[in-house]
This record gives structure tokens, C-alpha cells and sequence, in this order.
């Protein structure tokens, strides 16, 4: 018997070196080896926390935690301070430690709730790769209040594992993100090279063929061609600056500078506070401010707007405004178009926040508020 369960295991971890070597998906992949893990060891309970530089942490991988844990979509698990983080953001916790009192479920006891499934403690192993740290995983049973040092040796060879595996995934999506950059760079450049020194031409042509027309409406008509020339020029200058923006690597006002004196826009910019921010809040503040930006020039019916930046206890707010038409609108109603669609979608993705306000003849502004860490990438 002991010959079997020994190969069931080598089978199973097998499979989950085999998971962690091809997943690409984090916290699905998490969700497998868990099941796989417990399924291994015979226990009842795991979960595993990601946490990140700032020691910020979030319930990535959970299975069967009891009820007092698990109420509220986890509500119990994703917030408050707990021992096993603690010692992990301090350092204490840096091998395979043997039973930790769970202060959550202590938490729970507390306030009088009986549902947690006589689970009282919990293993807590580090999830690493070299000095890398990436979070906790914890098992636990009921009644469980000791680890053999085999099993704690298990736990420890699958983290290790874990670790190694999404260090992989990070580095695999931090090359993805440069090709992806290159290729932004590569494409506006061709872009340059060719289609807009073909529209530069055709203006051109156009300006020469309306110059030299006698008749009016071939002259009308060669005008006509040499506006459609120019304003396709323009847009693909736009469209260009998107791709591959100048000026971002000097802050993000001296890049919207820039992206406004192209389009022909007046800007005129404030800035409150230092301006220090992470790389992700800085490449979507750029986005958004570039499609703000572009629709002042296009619908505005003016030729100056306004920005504000402001950063402020880790968050940072960044106004855009124009006192041009504006539009029918009101906060509850659906947001009219694809680009004030993308913007929010954006501000959203980082946790921040979208405002649009407007009205016929009142102009627009538009206030996006998106939270950071400080040192955060």
C-alpha cells in the first residue's frame, strides 16, 4: 500500500510540475495545483495569497475553505491583517513553517460564528524563486494541529515549484509587453516612411492641380482633394504620436504639450504636487488624455483646452476640459461613444475612477482619479 500511494504521489506531482510548466494563467493555474495538492496530501483546505512589493496582498487560489471563511464572496479573506502575512512582509516567514494559528478563523470565533469546520490551523509555506517572493500558500484540516517534516519537505518542493512558475509567467509577459512596444514602434515607423509621405504627396499634387485649373469646379474639386489630403495627414500624425508618443520618457503633461501643439491645440496645463508615477498609471493617463485631447479638436468647435494634474495620498486626479459645444448628457444615461467607452474602461482597469461632465454649449470635462503605490511599477 505505502509502494501505491508513494507512485500516486510521483503521478500527481508529475502532473503538477506539468500544469505549472505550461499555464499561463495565474490564478486558474493556482486553482489546479491546489486541487491537485490537497488531492495529494489528503487534506481538506488550502488557499494562497499573492502579495505584491508593497505588501499588499489578494486571495488568488482558494479550496474548500469553510463557511466562516468563505461568506460574502471571501470577504473574510481579502481584507484585514493575519499572522502568516505579517511574518511574511517582515521576513520571519521564509521556509515551510508548522502550524500557524489562524487569526482569521480566531476572528471568526470572536464574533461568535460556528461554521468553521473545526479547521483551526493552517501550514504556511512561502511561494519564491531565488530571492523573488510572490506570496503564501496555507493547508490546513480539521483538526489538524501538526505537520510531519515530510510533509512540511512536500509543501515546500511544490512552492518552490509555484514560484519558479510564476516567475516564468511574469517574465513571459514582460516580453510580450516589449515586443508588443517594439512593434508599436516598428509600425509607426513604417507608417512615417510611407503612407505619410504619400498623403504629403497627394496634398501637394492636389495644391498644384488647383492652382493650374482654369475651371472653377476643377479647381473646387482639386481644393476639395487637397483638404482630404491634409486632414488624413493629420490623422495619421495622430495616429503616429499613439503608437509611438514623444516626449513621455520627459513626464506626461510635456508629452500631451506635444500631442495638443500637433494637433493644434492650446494647452494649458497645471500641475499640483510632484509628479512621480508608476509606469502603468502613466501610460494610461497618456491614453486617456489622448483621446480627451483628439475630441476637443474634433467636436469642441474651439482651439484651446485645459489639464490639471494633481497627486495627492497616492492617488492622482487629471482633469481635461474644453469650453467648446459639449453635448447632451446626464450621469445616469449609458456613455455615448467608443472613445469615452475606452477611456473609462481604462481609468477602470487600475482601479480609478471616470467623470464626465457636459452639456450643449457648456463645454466638457473630464476628471479621471486613479489610485497608486508609491515605488509601485
Amino acid at each position: 500500500m505505502a509502494g501505491e500511494k508513494r507512485q500516486s504521489e510521483i503521478r500527481i506531482l508529475k502532473e503538477i510540475a506539468e500544469l505549472l510548466n505550461e499555464g499561463t494563467e495565474i490564478d486558474a493555474l493556482l486553482k489546479e495545483v491546489l486541487q491537485k495538492l490537497l488531492h495529494i496530501t489528503g487534506l481538506d483546505t488550502g488557499w494562497v495569497f499573492l502579495i505584491d512589493d508593497q505588501g499588499e496582498f489578494r486571495l488568488a487560489a482558494e479550496e474548500k475553505l469553510p463557511p466562516a471563511l468563505s461568506r460574502n464572496s471571501f470577504k473574510p479573506m481579502c481584507r484585514g491583517g493575519c499572522w502568516c502575512i505579517d511574518r511574511y512582509n517582515d521576513g520571519r516567514l521564509n521556509k515551510a513553517s508548522n502550524i500557524i494559528e489562524c487569526k482569521r478563523i480566531e476572528d471568526a470565533i470572536a464574533v461568535q460564528r460556528n461554521d468553521t469546520n473545526g479547521l483551526t490551523h493552517h501550514a504556511s509555506v512561502p511561494l519564491r524563486a531565488g530571492d523573488e517572493k510572490f506570496g503564501i500558500l496555507n493547508i490546513g484540516s480539521p483538526e489538524k494541529t501538526h505537520f510531519e517534516p515530510e510533509e512540511l519537505a512536500l509543501l515546500e518542493s511544490i512552492a518552490f515549484q509555484i514560484g519558479t512558475a510564476l516567475k516564468r509567467i511574469k517574465l513571459t509577459q514582460l516580453e510580450q509587453e516589449t515586443a508588443l512596444a517594439g512593434e508599436r514602434n516598428r509600425l509607426a515607423r513604417d507608417l512615417h516612411d510611407s503612407v505619410n509621405q504619400l498623403l504629403f504627396s497627394l496634398s501637394l499634387t492636389a495644391r498644384g492641380g488647383a492652382e493650374m485649373a482654369r475651371d472653377s469646379e476643377v479647381k473646387e474639386t482639386f481644393s476639395y482633394m487637397q483638404d482630404l489630403a491634409q486632414e488624413a495627414l493629420s490623422e495619421m500624425r495622430a495616429l503616429i504620436w499613439q503608437l509611438k508618443p514623444r516626449g513621455l520618457e520627459n513626464g506626461i503633461i510635456c508629452a500631451m504639450q506635444g500631442y495638443s501643439q500637433m494637433l493644434g491645440l492650446k494647452l494649458t496645463s497645471k500641475v499640483n504636487g510632484v509628479i512621480s508615477l508608476p509606469g502603468k498609471v502613466e501610460e494610461t493617463l497618456w491614453r486617456i488624455g489622448q483621446e480627451a485631447l483628439a475630441n476637443c479638436k474634433k467636436h469642441s468647435g474651439q482651439s484651446t483646452a485645459e489639464i490639471t494634474l494633481t497627486v495627492e495620498d497616492e492617488k492622482v486626479i487629471m482633469v481635461i476640459s474644453d469650453c467648446g459645444r459639449g453635448f447632451h448628457y446626464s450621469w445616469n444615461n449609458e456613455i455615448p461613444s467608443l472613445g469615452l467607452k475606452s477611456m473609462k474602461n481604462r481609468a477602470e482597469a487600475l482601479n480609478g475612477t471616470f467623470v464626465l461632465d457636459t452639456g450643449p454649449d457648456e463645454g466638457t470635462k473630464i476628471e479621471i482619479m486613479i489610485p497608486f503605490k508609491k515605488g509601485g511599477k
